[in-house]
């Protein structure tokens, strides 16, 4: 059977699928995926995976894709982050006999993959990826798809969706935010470049951004003309958005542990599902965020979820006729909602440009407020501190400026330590490092080795013979 490409792939392949689950790391595992497409997500992606990993891995492989075969969890698009036309293909080939295409990652603004070179921060090297979308389109027998992020300029973007497009992609999925909007700089997406990408390409496109309910979902269709749209921090904080329902949290925790049970997955993806699923209900509850925490096992998680349950409808009986929701919510805090994320406060522009991250902790005391990773730290060990000035101080490597050894030769660090003493072949005993030693030893072995092969003058007797070993111990 030939392989589906543009409009007959998404219309039969995919069913024509117009709410679509996102590829979220560590949070769009098995479990999810079936809860979000019992209320109503017609397609998934799994979390992305990295496509080096999963080559060598097979534990890795088994983990995340070759799992126990589940009929319910189709139509499913496998996502990869790569930056090596090779590398993609052959991941690619293991995992497309498990899915209904592959996705190129070219999305992720994190500083991970600003390291590993991936995601958004390939954007720019039109002509690697031409080359990765071409090989693929070739080789694998189901469809590319790609999931990008725009350009400041509409331009320039709706020219890269058109590259992608002639290289082989069958569906684009467009976030409207560009690489350096995230975190609290995420701002507004913006649906005009979407728009102007759906006009100007001839394959499906889904929109990515500001979706919070099945509302948003039918104006960005309406305004953006796109075939479909993609959901990540909406369904996180309610799997029922498609469906335009708001449940009690309780129920769909319930629901998720329960799927749980039969496809299990790691406790950490549990919890930290939880943690957004209940984000409102645990700014009231404090005391069952640590609880969650806590927890060692899903049983311990279900219990949790028990209290919550029963802290929750004490409140309804508490509620009062008339009375609203606090904190600004639309609804109260036991029912699914969005969570908006707070944006910079105003004037958070100096001189024209965007302050980093870190200006703007500085700014709401990040010196004294802990970040949620130092929360999550010191929950562990209560007798940690982040003061830096309590931070025991460090004599500097002479040459890179990590901290060095104390009884160093050379007043390096370890790593300048090696390296200096063996192109000068030195000791250094602080270090444990005997490059001299060891070749003193290896030529007094190799002079030793030689005169044991010289000729003996007659008479002398054979090296190692009797009188030889006598005299030298006599000596």
């Amino acid at each position: 059977m030939p392989k589906l490409q543009g409009f007959e792939f998404w219309s039969r392949t995919l069913g024509g699928a117009r709410h679509v689950v996102a590829p979220m790391v560590d949070q769009s595992e098995l479990a999810w995926r079936l809860l979000s497409r019992r209320h109503g997500a017609q397609l998934c992606y799994t979390p992305m995976l990295h496509a080096q990993v999963f080559i060598r891995d097979a534990n890795y492989r088994k983990e995340n894709l070759y799992c126990e075969v589940c009929p319910e969890d189709r139509p499913l698009i496998v996502q990869f982050c790569a930056n090596d036309p090779e590398v993609f293909v052959q991941a690619a080939l293991l995992a497309q006999d498990y899915c209904d295409a592959i996705d190129l990652n070219l999305g992720c603004p994190q500083m991970i993959a600003k390291r590993g070179h991936y995601g958004a921060f390939l954007q720019e090297e039109w002509d690697l990826l031409q080359r990765m979308i071409l090989l693929a389109h070739e080789k694998l027998s189901v469809p590319v798809t790609c999931k990008i992020r725009v350009f400041p300029e509409i331009d320039k973007t709706v020219k890269y969706a058109q590259m992608l497009e002639k290289a082989g992609c069958q569906l684009l999925t467009v976030h409207g935010r560009t690489k350096e909007q995230k975190g609290p700089l995420s701002g507004t997406a913006s649906w005009e470049h979407i728009k102007a990408v759906r006009k100007a390409v001839a394959i499906p496109v889904f929109a990515n951004g500001n979706i919070q309910s099945l509302r948003d979902v039918e104006r960005c269709i309406q305004d953006t003309g796109v075939q479909g749209v993609m959901s990540a921090e909406g369904n996180l904080h309610n799997p029922a958005l498609f469906e335009g329902r708001s449940p009690a949290v309780w129920e769909l925790a319930e629901e998720y542990l329960d799927i749980v049970r039969q496809y299990p997955c790691p406790l950490s993806y549990v919890r930290a599902h939880l943690f957004k699923l209940w984000h409102h209900t645990l700014q009231v509850h404090q005391q069952l965020r640590e609880e969650l925490a806590k927890v060692k096992t899903l049983e311990g998680v279900a219990a949790v979820n028990q209290e919550l349950k029963l802290r929750c409808q004490e409140d309804i009986s508490r509620q009062k006729e008339g009375e609203k929701p606090s904190g600004g919510l639309p609804f109260f805090h036991w029912i699914c909602q969005p969570y908006l994320r707070p944006g910079p406060r105003e004037g958070s522009e100096e001189n024209g440009a965007a302050r980093s991250k870190r200006a703007l902790e500085e700014e709401e005391g990040g010196t004294d407020v802990l970040s949620k990773n130092k929360q999550k730290k010191q929950l562990r060990n209560p007798h940690k501190t982040f003061d830096p000035s309590l931070k025991p101080k460090y004599a500097k490597c002479d040459q890179c400026g990590n901290p060095k050894g104390n009884r160093c030769v050379f007043n390096l660090c370890r790593g300048c330590c090696k390296k200096r003493a063996f192109r000068e072949a030195a000791d250094c005993p602080g270090h444990g490092l005997l490059f001299r030693t060891k070749l003193e030893k290896s030529l007094a072995w190799k002079g030793a080795q030689s005169r044991l092969q010289e000729p003996q003058p007659a008479g002398s007797g054979e090296p190692g013979s009797l009188p030889e070993v006598v005299g030298s111990a006599l000596a």
